[in-house]
């Protein structure tokens, strides 16, 4: 990758803030020692191997605090152990199995310290369905999840902040579509879109977003941000499938495109304001023009 680029993924790379007492190499073998029950190993660690530093991110934004947190598609729970370990929020969790409704409980293990974690969880789909928690929460995590929806990313964001006390936090964390990967792989003729997937519609990513976008998005609902940027997590590829050296001055002599290559987005926005009502045009089509608004 050329130089100039490295550098501004480096620039990123120094935001990362290890919890006190910890490096990378000692964080990382101590979420590795757990195991989760119906998961298999080999697929844990590729995924820890692949993510480490975007839990490590989520962490560092949410809040030293109190209060009543939810983590949105929780499993398989790097994050919500970390939040256990290093926070302390009452915290509530939920996935979509691809079943509706009821509840269920997955319990991770460390063959290292002995410390087992149950996490008992609501099985819900946030893209269709309200979320089943009493009262408000005081920090919602949103994290890898906005881009599997298929019907109303708009409409999930609208029950979270019906869930989040007002001036609560929302931590939203995606992947980029406008990272230099996708870039490398567009100049080379190659296809960005994420293969079809053996879980089903919500096991893919159905629509990536850019930073634009998500700003946009909170901003229609009332959301005010306080912290945004985008980071690789893991190795860059992007020489795989293009050599980048040629296009980096043009790509960051770009407006605004310096710090906005990286591999993930995170964000964390308050509930400050009423929402707007309707679907914002430029994200939806083909719906009722009493819908959309512009």
């Amino acid at each position: 990758m050329n130089q100039s680029l490295r550098a501004t993924f480096s620039d990123l790379e120094q935001m990362v803030q290890f919890p006190s007492g910890h490096t990378a190499d000692s964080l990382k073998r101590y979420l590795g020692s757990f195991s989760l029950d119906g998961a298999p190993a080999a697929e844990l660690e590729n995924y820890l191997n692949e993510d480490f530093l975007r839990f490590v991110h989520t962490l560092g934004l949410v809040p030293d605090a109190h209060g009543r947190l939810l983590e949105i598609g929780a499993n398989p729970y790097f994050t919500t152990i970390l939040l256990r370990k290093f926070r302390d929020f009452e915290i509530q969790c939920t996935n979509y199995f691809g079943i509706e409704g009821g509840g269920s409980r997955q319990v991770c293990k460390s063959g290292e310290t002995g410390e087992e974690f149950a996490f008992d969880f609501m099985n819900n789909n946030v893209d269709k369905e309200d979320i089943p928690f009493d009262g408000n929460f005081d920090v919602v995590l949103f994290c890898e999840v906005i881009e599997h929806l298929v019907s109303d990313p708009i409409g999930a964001l609208r029950r979270i902040k019906d869930k989040l006390a007002p001036g609560g936090a929302l931590i939203l964390t995606t992947p980029n579509v406008n990272r230099l990967e996708n870039i490398a792989k567009m100049m080379a003729g190659q296809n960005m879109y994420d293969p079809i997937s053996g879980y089903g519609v919500y096991g893919r990513h159905n629509r990536e977003y850019n930073k634009h976008e998500l700003f946009l998005m909170l901003d229609h609902l009332g959301f005010d941000l306080e912290v945004l940027f985008s980071s690789d997590v893991h190795e860059n590829h992007s020489n795989l499938y293009y050599p980048i050296a040629g296009l980096a001055n043009q790509i960051l002599a770009t407006p605004n495109r310096g710090y906005d290559l990286g591999q993930y987005i995170f964000l964390r926005a308050r509930n400050n304001r009423p929402a707007k009502p309707g679907k914002p045009r430029w994200l939806y089509r083909s719906y009722p023009e009493a819908d959309l608004c512009d």
